[in-house]
């Protein structure tokens, strides 16, 4: 019996099914896979704040968490924080119109980079922080200032031990973010996210071999980061072989307003220590702890902060406090003779003779530990940075005191001194035998008549508060003392000169 014969395709038919399988399909899915995995877009802001708050500056291209990771840590590994979320370290978290929390807390921002949402910090976590009046009323929320509330260490030893424990796995991350109203599609649920667990495990964990020496350091608390220590790790210093009197070294973030006239009409000396006078350099040195690297770092971003800080101010005192008028204008004089030389004419005049420039260690006697820390080698190392790029560095060196810096915000600016050591303007004009050996940092409640927050007590709100010991390491209050520096005046004209301050 003979079979019947199968009509054959036409050749065109035969050719048009080969294209399609060949070039068509193949075409088709290499434009998904670029269009799912290729795109590289910051979430972008059109006002100027908003992008110093929540812009990016690169970073999440080598150190981002896929935003759900880093939504669900919190709640895996909640045992290495000190209460719920990242609020418990110090990070701020504003509110929406309807009065939900946003996703992220201030000082974060959001990159599609890699088929995946990523997250992680920027300029404003280390310059961002609130005040409250009174214990009843809502914080008020100021951009530019030092996060007084941002505990740094404790940020960094979260992740650090939280992707050493066991938990940090598909196995307990994707239950939680599913948890959390992820609604993975398929690819993400069984490809994607862990494989990116995985990778951000792995990444992690190296860091941590590298920044071992964070954990063998005093506890730096809020408001405070040691900068140039955690510098040297890009460089690849062996921190175990360093001079001991480098480490614990920790210093006050700066605020960061009106950078304007510290440039112009003469660069001004920058950072606590005066070792770099142009600003655009000390800004992409800054962009390295926000997780940057040169290849990766978002210069047009960047661009956009440097333009609002330019010309960004502080809130003003009165604001929220009264000033006594006439109490500041007897206060005046006093300013110019004690005072003005070094930090400005006034709050926005910064005129004068020594207004950022270095001042030796041997006359402002303050703790030496942030001088010490940043040493000749690394201020070499940092030259190579950028090594082939036009905005190579080319201003970084070493000092050997403290650089005079104008005092716009200056009520805002507390605990003083580089390493905050002092808790009050009110305690700075007193000898450092009298000025408070022990307080506490990490509140946001306002002391007006001392100027500065209230330290006095060891937990606000049954939140314990970081009890600040001026006999560690790094934490002395010493110096910025004597006739010259208003030490010796009578206690009617200390309350008339920090009244006048309080105009700043």
């Amino acid at each position: 019996m003979t079979r019947p014969t199968v009509p054959s395709l036409p050749w065109k038919h035969r050719f048009l099914i080969l294209f399609a399988l060949t070039v068509i399909l193949p075409a088709s899915l290499g434009l998904w896979l670029l269009g799912r995995f290729g795109a590289d877009t910051p979430v972008d802001y059109a006002d100027p704040v908003e992008h110093f708050k929540y812009g990016s500056t690169g970073g999440e291209h080598e150190m981002g968490f896929p935003y759900w990771i880093w939504r669900a840590l919190p709640e895996v590994c909640g045992h290495y924080l000190p209460g719920p979320g990242y609020q418990s370290i110090g990070m701020i978290y504003e509110k929406n119109p309807d009065g939900s929390l946003k996703d992220l807390p201030v000082g974060t921002s959001k990159r599609r980079y890699q088929g995946v949402d990523r997250v992680f910090v920027n300029c404003a976590v280390c310059h961002v922080s609130t005040v409250r009046a009174a214990a009843d009323t809502p914080p008020l929320l100021v951009p530019g200032m030092p996060a007084a509330l941002f505990n740094m260490k404790a940020f960094e030893e979260f992740f650090f031990r939280c992707a050493a424990d066991p938990k940090f796995s598909q196995e307990y991350l994707i239950p939680e973010i599913q948890r959390q109203g992820a609604d993975l599609d398929l690819l993400d649920r069984y490809l994607v996210y862990p494989l990116a667990i995985g990778i951000m495990r792995d990444r992690v964990l190296a860091l941590k071999g590298r920044f071992e020496w964070v954990f063998e350091q005093k506890a730096w608390g809020p408001g405070r980061v040691d900068t140039f220590n955690s510098a040297k790790v890009i460089f690849n210093f062996p921190m175990h072989r360093l001079d001991p009197k480098e480490f614990d070294a920790p210093a006050d973030f700066p605020s960061i307003w009106l950078q304007r006239p510290r440039r112009e009409p003469r660069a001004m000396e920058l950072h606590w220590d005066g070792n770099n006078s142009d600003m655009t350099e000390r800004n992409k040195s800054a962009a390295f702890g926000t997780g940057t690297t040169p290849p990766t770092i978002d210069l047009p971003r960047i661009r956009r902060v440097e333009g609002w800080i330019m010309d960004a101010e502080p809130p003003r005192f009165d604001t929220l406090f009264p000033v006594d008028k006439a109490l500041a204008e007897r206060g005046a004089p006093l300013y110019r003779e004690y005072c003005a030389a070094c930090h400005g004419a006034s709050g926005r005049d910064f005129s004068g003779e020594k207004v950022g420039r270095v001042t030796p260690l041997a006359d402002i006697g303050t703790d030496r530990r942030r001088l010490d820390s940043y040493t000749y080698t690394l201020a070499v190392n940092q030259a190579t940075l950028y090594a082939g790029y036009p905005w190579r560095f080319t201003r970084f060196r070493k000092t050997h005191g403290y650089a005079n810096m104008p005092l716009d915000g200056i009520w805002l600016r507390a605990p003083y001194l580089h390493n905050g050591s002092v808790p009050s303007l009110r305690d700075l004009l007193e000898p450092a035998s009298r000025r408070p050996a022990v307080f506490w940092r990490g509140n946001d409640l306002y002391d007006p008549l001392r100027v500065g927050f209230a330290s006095d007590k060891a937990e606000v709100a049954g939140r314990p508060l970081f009890e600040f010991d001026t006999r560690q390491p790094g934490n002395g209050n010493g110096g910025h003392e004597g006739k010259a520096y208003g030490t010796e005046l009578s206690a009617d004209d200390k309350a008339a000169l920090v009244e006048y301050l309080k105009t700043f």
